[in-house]
């Protein structure tokens, strides 16, 4: 009986259990952060799309003045961000929208959040999306 008494902490029944525990809860937790990770990256690819396809209806403005008679295709500037935020605003975001190089470069920044699953924290996600106004085939033709 002794020696029985004197090894009780050598015997490992029920170590197995403690091990297991152990490695679930981490498991559990790379899980999670696997998911929280994914969900950051699909944010950021669906924020990019949002901010593409916005820049792609505001490069539709094109001002009727210069295109019709065939001097220049240039976005109007002012319809193009209008088309632009009423894009972002039918899918219920919001942007800045830019245009430059005398109306035919289009910038659309979407900046928005994530909310993480398992980790209480909002994450800053953004997005960007540019259209050029060219005008030709191959190459650009001059105006």
């Amino acid at each position: 009986m002794t020696r029985q008494r004197d090894q009780w902490w050598r015997d490992d029944r029920g170590s197995i259990a403690v091990y297991t525990a152990i490695c679930a809860v981490a498991l559990l937790a790379l899980i999670a952060l696997l998911v929280d990770g994914y969900g950051r990256v699909r944010a950021v690819e669906q924020a990019d799309a949002l901010a593409t396809e916005a820049a792609r209806a505001g490069s539709q403005a094109v001002d009727p003045a210069r295109a019709v008679p065939g001097r220049a295709v240039v976005a109007d500037p002012q319809a193009a961000r209008v088309a632009a935020q009423a894009y972002l605003r039918s899918r219920g975001a919001s942007a800045t929208v830019t245009v430059s190089d005398s109306g035919r470069q289009l910038t659309v920044s979407v900046h928005t959040t994530y909310v993480a699953k398992f980790v209480p924290v909002e994450l800053a996600v953004s997005g960007n999306g540019h259209a050029s106004l060219v005008r030709g085939v191959a190459v650009e033709e001059e105006p």
